[in-house]
């Protein structure tokens, strides 16, 4: 096989390693080239030094508010500022495997903080971890992620620790403690890899391994691709630094593993495959989750370890992606027998790392495109959501604080140098810092569509988001260290090059040739010369985007129907499930070729069937089976559309003014919030009876406000009644199971009560307990509380912060001549009782009614019909929210002297709002990840 084009005859020494650092780390001299082209509109020198201040500050906010308030747990909870440790909190399923009570976050953030020139901070978290981390936890974790985030963060740590030591002045101490834990760690790692496949199990137990009668894991069959294939890059760097060469064995045998079950006429993987006789489980190949960073492992393990078989498979991955997934700037998953057949409509989040890697690639053009129009999504959501549609509607509304976008932005400005993508992280930054900054870090985003958040900030988001938007900003002389000489694992922890000469105890035997003749074009863009992988013209990148600017908001361009052109009828749209008619022949027609045959049934309802051997011809079959699949999808989605999308209560009254926003669960019947822009806004007041179930015997608290009340003992619509005949211009039901929330439970819907419901006017939410007990922690400490019931959060009340914070100052002023008469005030005030009708106190838990369970909007029939929300996965929702429908950018204001009654692991509402100087944010998590 020839050697890579721009590389030095194939040698893969120090000749070569130059060249490709150009390419795959810096790009400088493209990059200069373009950022001083006149008519670029280059970004100033000191904008881009405040975009970088302000990265380093936002760094800090997250940072410290996880050492103080969540150190030594895994991982900071930022709505409750407190620390996740696993078994302690509600389980969200296999997001959970990353946390082993082993500081992750910390270990994850270490290279971050050398990269950031935080040295002394670096200092002393290398001396947390090597004093505090234990490794030997009786826990059962993911491989997968413990390998990316633990020992490359350990491997990173050890990295910059010893260049730090020689520079001299940091470090001096460091005797390779880092590496130390690493070995403990590859070694703890190593029994998931006892199968006869060479593929490890997905988890393994840090104390007792796999088969250990005491494990609790080892009876899985099936793990991801990426998964198995992601392990490489770390594991051949702890051989080299360490000179044990079991650990770079055991990952090639993995690689080497996957590679041969490759489907050989596609040359594509699937998603999941047994690790015992490596079938595909799951037969669907996207560069998405579960398969994203096998490809790019394979790439970076050439770069870092210099083989040419990994840049072999890699390029026939590639040769397939581009072939059959790459649809320009869609990146559709297909099936791995029948790749022009694509396997699902939308796209996940996590494939918004493939621009980037094709910068690696030297495939520039493309990733321009699909980058593009990722980053229109952004511009209509805010943030990347989980999962979009083809035609760009939100199908899994989360949005985790993701950072393989801003990964990919930063490579692209490197290559290119046009100032574009400063723009790009410019917003990125503003988002970030509008819609997920809270008081205690940033919190996830639980739906892109509401605005509304999690209690969650994954440990990616200090490893990996804050090191990429610093770099994008960041000039040379910035760096303590010349970034080239490292390369980037896929959570961007950092690796030297100089690996790739040291302890070499692996035989590089070519085993890829042995399966696959190659194709010398597949090699084209290898190693190339960067004069040549980029025009010196700083409109080349422009003149690609420039079509896709309204990619989001129009169609996507639809392809001629192959059974169309069979019929001569040139290139007209093809027939899709949506605009199928039974009684129209050309219709019939049309499924007649592709093999669908159309049965009348009895109760006028008509059923389709496919049969492929009858169809025309194997292309018909094909189209077929799409439009089977897309009938089967909208089927579906009709049966779903009695659901509503997730409604907001906005807490807008002193000292919150809008920052907390709470999911709600729509009701079926009442107002339709979504039809009133405006929403409905009011004091909150509770009821009594606090359940609702009968005339409400303190109106004068209810009326011309919003009535909160528990859940239980009668139907939904039942309470809309008593509430709204006393006045109420509003509702919200609390549900009465403890510690209920949206971590554990989908979106509730409330339904009417089987009768006619017009007569209920007002609108009517629901929410969880945990969420609901905001609410009411608030109306102890304020009393007086607003909020706002709307489709989606509103913009913050400034006006009102501002005349807030004006009257705090004038107060201030006033204390010392005043301080005798307020004293004398505050004591009467604390002496009196509330009248009767103007208490908002919640009543005595012990003295409310017991509640019926599933007694709520229901029939007797059908017991607690709720229906499960549009946020839930899967639901393909319309429309784009747009960006002034979100909480705006957060102002400093005074601080408020009361205290707020949380229970005893939270900390008190003066304690957050003292500290930072923010209001809160206060909302829960969703159901379990997706992804």
């Amino acid at each position: 096989m020839s050697g890579a084009a721009g590389c030095q005859g194939g040698e893969r020494g120090p000749r070569w390693r130059r060249p490709w650092k150009l390419l795959a780390l810096g790009l400088l001299s493209a990059s200069s080239v373009l950022a001083a082209a006149p008519g670029a509109g280059a970004m100033s020198k000191e904008e881009k030094r405040q975009l970088g201040n302000q990265v380093l500050e936002m760094f800090d906010h997250a940072y410290s508010n996880y050492m103080e308030h969540a150190y030594p747990a895994d991982e900071l909870m930022p709505l409750t500022c407190r620390g996740r440790v696993r078994g302690q909190e509600p389980s969200r399923g296999d997001v959970d495997d990353a946390l082993g009570k082993f500081s992750l976050t910390l270990i994850d953030t270490l290279d971050t903080l050398v990269v950031l020139n935080k040295t002394k901070e670096f200092e002393e978290a290398v001396k947390k971890v090597i004093k505090d981390v234990n490794l030997d936890n009786d826990i059962v974790v993911s491989v997968f992620e413990t390998n990316i985030r633990v020992l490359g963060g350990l491997l990173g740590g050890h990295s910059v620790a010893i260049m730090l030591k020689e520079k001299g002045e940091y470090m001096q101490w460091y005797n390779g403690e880092l590496l130390h834990m690493a070995k403990e760690l590859g070694y703890k790692l190593l029994p998931a890899f006892n199968t006869t496949s060479g593929l490890p199990y997905p988890r393994v137990n840090l104390k007792f391994g796999v088969r250990h009668p005491e494990a609790r894991t080892g009876t899985e069959t099936d793990t991801c691709t990426a998964c198995a294939g992601t392990l490489i890059l770390e594991f051949a760097a702890l051989s080299r630094f360490t000179g044990t060469s079991v650990f770079e064995e055991y990952a090639r045998k993995a690689l080497d593993f996957i590679w041969e079950k490759r489907q050989r006429s596609s040359n594509l993987v699937g998603v999941t495959i047994n690790i015992h006789t490596g079938d595909w489980v799951r037969k669907d190949s996207g560069v998405g989750a579960g398969i994203d960073s096998y490809y790019e492992y394979l790439l970076k393990a050439y770069v870092l370890l210099g083989d040419d078989s990994f840049l072999e498979r890699f390029n026939t991955h590639y040769d397939a992606i581009m072939r059959y997934i790459s649809q320009p700037p869609l990146l559709l998953d297909v099936h791995i027998h029948k790749p022009m057949l694509n396997a699902r409509t939308w796209m996940d989040s996590l494939l918004a790392f493939f621009p980037g890697l094709q910068v690696l690639k030297g495939d520039i053009r493309p990733a321009i495109e699909t980058h593009e129009m990722l980053y229109q999504v952004i511009k209509k959501h805010n943030f990347l959501p989980e999962a979009f549609t083809t035609d760009f509607r939100v199908h899994w509304a989360q949005h985790p604080l993701r950072p393989e976008f801003a990964e990919s932005t930063y490579f692209l400005y490197k290559a290119t140098g046009d100032p574009y993508y400063l723009e790009v992280g410019k917003t990125l930054i503003e988002n970030l810092n509008k819609y997920a900054r809270v008081p205690c870090g940033f919190a996830a985003m639980k739906d892109v569509r509401t605005g509304s958040h999690e209690d969650r900030m994954d440990s990616f988001f200090l490893a990996e988001m804050f090191k990429y938007l610093y770099l994008l900003f960041a000039d040379k002389e910035d760096m303590i260290f010349d970034i080239e000489d490292y390369i980037f694992t896929t959570e961007a922890h950092l690796l030297p090059l100089w690996l790739s000469t040291t302890n070499q105890t692996i035989s590089k035997k070519n085993t890829t040739t042995e399966y696959t003749e190659l194709d010398d074009s597949n090699f084209d863009w290898t190693c190339p010369n960067t004069q040549i992988l980029f025009p010196n013209d700083p409109m080349f990148a422009q003149s690609i985007r420039e079509p896709l600017k309204n990619v989001v908001d129009k169609s996507c361009p639809r392809g001629v129907s192959r059974v169309e052109e069979s019929l001569g009828s040139g290139p007209k749209p093809p027939l899709r499930a949506r605009d199928f008619m039974a009684s129209n022949p050309e219709h019939l027609e049309i499924l007649k070729k592709m093999g669908v045959s159309l049965i009348h049934l009895k109760d006028g309802r008509v059923q389709l069937v496919q049969h492929a051997v009858q169809a025309a011809s194997s292309l018909d079959a094909e189209d077929g089976l799409r439009f089977m699949q897309e009938m089967i999808e909208l089927s579906s989605q009709q049966q779903k559309e009695q659901q509503l999308p997730p409604r907001a209560v906005q807490i807008v009254s002193h000292p919150f003014f809008g920052r907390v926003v709470l999911t709600a669960g729509p009701a079926q019947f009442g107002m339709d919030l979504s039809k009133h822009k405006t929403g409905t806004r009011g004091f909150v007041a509770t009821i009594k009876p606090y359940n609702g179930c009968s005339e409400i015997t303190n109106p004068e608290a209810v009326k011309e406000k919003i009535a909160l009340m528990q859940r239980g003992q009668c139907m939904f619509a039942e309470k809309a009644r008593n509430i709204q005949k006393a006045g109420a211009i509003g509702g919200i039901v609390i549900d009465d199971n403890e510690g209920s929330s949206s971590d554990t439970a989908p979106l509730f819907q409330m339904a009417g009560d089987g009768k006619n419901t017009d007569d209920i006017t007002i609108p009517m939410l629901f929410l969880f307990n945990k969420e609901g007990n905001i609410i009411l922690d608030a109306i102890r400490e304020y009393e007086a509380v607003e909020v706002l019931l709307s489709d989606k959060a509103k913009d913050r009340d400034l006006e009102m912060e501002n005349m807030d914070q004006k009257l705090s100052e004038n107060d201030s002023h006033k204390q010392n001549s005043e301080e005798d008469t307020l004293a004398s005030q505050d004591i009467g005030a604390g002496g009196e009782e509330p009248e009767e009708g103007e208490s908002a106190d919640v009543p005595d838990p012990d003295s409310l009614s017991p509640a019926h369970a599933d007694s709520d909007g229901v029939s007797a029939s059908n017991q607690d019909s709720s229906v499960p929300g549009a946020a839930e996965a899967g639901a393909a929702e319309p429309a784009c929210v747009p960006g002034d429908g979100q909480p705006q950018e957060q102002q400093p204001r005074t601080q408020p002297s009361s205290k707020v009654h949380w229970d005893n692991k939270v900390q008190p509402m003066e304690s957050i709002l003292a500290d930072w100087n923010e209001d809160i944010e206060a909302f829960e998590m969703m159901e379990k990840d997706e992804l």
